[in-house]
């Protein structure tokens, strides 16, 4: 691992804000590296208001967006809510078709099927809408690059508005509005929304035209934070607001869908991680396994009975997934031994039998071990498809982009994306991929990176500092959780390796007399040698609290040692 301490702010800013919050220096600093710098800055930081969000009429279309479904519901026209099969794309048909339906019926929902027609908007898709008198057609998390899918649903005299979040090409498809941050022509003030957020921007909109306020939309909130946690967008602004209260949702009123997932989780108050390491992957693997509209009816399900059925097939899907990935990606590591590729600057691995559901797990697992930028193809009826994931620092998106020639299509973004190429231009592709990633990437981005806030000495770690960083929450990419190091740390002697095959490393630590804290290291324990016989050693970690027979104890979650 390669240790990067975070610039530390300038002191009279430290000093000046530590003042004004009346609070330590410690947390002070911590929130300049966050972009916050002012009492009113830390006042929405720490207090977020719905009334932050911002006016949705200032997304470019927007006005004429809410127009066309207006004179669609006026007009008694029947409206289509499509959207793509992972967490973002199901989470924002859920959001966007129950709030239409709640005051006007003629609402249907689509999710075009991975395997039979691939990521976002499709020609199937565009059929169904007209072979069953669709006239609208709202595209959620996808439709920003379907331009000759637009045109030939207009042939059809179908009206499209996209809401993306994605990347726009060199021109826009040319759908009635096209409600997309990333455009270049859009001013709206926060760009990272994800599919769902743009989605939920829309019935803001559509909202305030009815008289209903902020407030009337709380309840589709739980959605929204799923989405964001999911997609890994960074939790800053927007984000943020929409995280916070999503999660007060899920954990004081979630609906249905959510409430039978969380029913069979022994866990009091889920965080973000847990909503991305709990829910999410049980509403992705509906899309995975199955087919993403079994993701809509849990989220859209009002009867808890029903739901609880829907979640029971769902947990299904989930327990299918996990083993083949498992198996999948032991399969994909022992090809890139075989062919003596470690020493590469990218993975590429490629079998036609892989399930195309699982291979964007599979490329995380691979960046992982081996992290390098990775791509996990499998046949997909006569071409190849892929998923590709890169490493934190380095633009996989830019790199395909670089790689165009040799691909048919792609999309996604800086750390993920998707893309499907004829198959006798594989060879080619993962050579010019090795090629244009060796030419580009710095090779310290080769090595993970544990970015620390700030090095600390063991005699700050306070039940006070801990109440405090809890209210840093939700953390995310712009707001990662507080890593900090300490020198000369001492293991009082009871550490030990714990878990299946000692892999976890548990200690008791000192520092210059301090008092013994307790520390837990996952998938540290062959690092046992280097705290053996009290020597001093150096380490990374974030604050935790562990919970033990009713009892709480701060503790220390180590990221590394040295």
């Amino acid at each position: 691992m390669r240790w990067t301490i975070k610039p530390k702010p300038e002191q009279h800013q430290i000093d000046a804000l530590a003042k004004a919050l009346k609070v330590d220096s410690l947390v002070a600093h911590l929130l300049l590296q966050r972009g916050v710098s002012t009492y009113e800055e830390a006042k929405k930081f720490f207090r977020p208001e719905l009334s932050d969000l911002h006016d949705p009429f200032l997304m470019k279309d927007m006005d004429v967006a809410v127009s066309r479904i207006e004179r669609a519901i006026t007009n008694n026209e029947n409206i289509l809510v499509y959207g793509d099969y992972d967490v973002d794309g199901t989470t924002a048909v859920a959001l966007v078709s129950s709030y239409l339906q709640s005051f006007y019926p003629n609402i249907a929902t689509y999710i075009p099927d991975r395997y039979g027609e691939g990521y976002g908007v499709s020609f199937q898709g565009i059929d169904f809408a007209h072979d069953n008198s669709f006239s609208l057609i709202i595209a959620l998390d996808c439709g920003v690059k379907a331009i000759d899918k637009v045109a030939y649903a207009k042939e059809k005299n179908i009206d499209f508005i996209i809401c993306d979040h994605h990347r726009p090409g060199k021109s826009l498809p040319e759908a009635v509005a096209v409600l997309d941050p990333k455009r270049e022509d859009c001013s709206y003030p926060y760009d990272e929304l994800c599919g769902c957020g743009v989605g939920f921007k829309l019935v803001q909109a559509l909202a305030s035209r009815r008289g209903e306020t902020i407030e009337d939309l709380f309840s589709y909130l739980d959605l929204a934070a799923t989405a964001i946690g999911a997609d890994i967008v960074p939790i800053t602004g927007e984000n943020r607001v929409l995280a916070y209260f999503g999660l007060q949702v899920i954990n004081t009123d979630p609906r249905a869908g959510f409430k039978a997932i969380i029913s069979q989780i022994k866990k009091k108050t889920l965080t973000i991680t847990d909503v991305v390491f709990i829910i999410a992957p049980r509403i992705n693997a509906a899309g995975r396994m199955k087919h993403g509209q079994h993701a809509v009816n849990l989220l859209r399900e009002t009867d808890l009975e029903q739901a609880t059925t829907f979640a029971a097939e769902i947990e299904k899907f989930n327990t299918d997934r996990r083993g083949l990935d498992q198996e999948i990606t032991q399969e994909a590591l022992q090809q890139i031994v075989e062919n003596k590729e470690e020493e590469r600057f990218t993975s590429v691995v490629f079998k036609d039998s892989w399930h195309k559901g699982v291979i964007g797990i599979v490329a995380s697992r691979l960046t992982e071990t081996y992290y390098r930028p990775t791509l996990v193809f499998t046949k997909s009826g006569d071409r190849l498809a892929a998923s590709a994931r890169s490493v934190k620092g380095f633009d996989v998106y830019n790199a395909l982009q670089d790689c165009a020639d040799c691909i048919e299509q792609f999309g996604g973004h800086k750390y993920a994306a998707g893309l499907t190429l004829l198959e006798g231009q594989f060879e080619n592709f993962k050579t010019q991929f090795e090629k244009v990633v060796q030419e580009t990437i710095d090779p310290k981005l080769l090595t993970p990176e544990i970015s620390i806030d700030s090095q600390i000495e063991l005699s700050e770690v306070t039940p006070k500092l801990i109440r405090i960083l809890k209210q840093f929450a939700p953390f995310g990419p712009g707001n990662m959780t507080p890593v900090f190091m300490a020198e000369n740390l001492k293991d009082t002697g009871w550490g030990k390796g714990v878990g299946e095959n000692e892999a976890h490393l548990k200690v008791t630590l000192t520092q210059s007399g301090s008092e013994p804290i307790g520390g837990i290291g996952f998938n540290l324990g062959d690092k046992i040698d280097l705290i053996a016989n009290k020597r001093p050693f150096s380490a990374t970690f974030s604050l935790d609290e562990n919970e033990w027979q009713g009892n709480v104890s701060l503790q220390l979650k180590l990221r590394d040692i040295k």
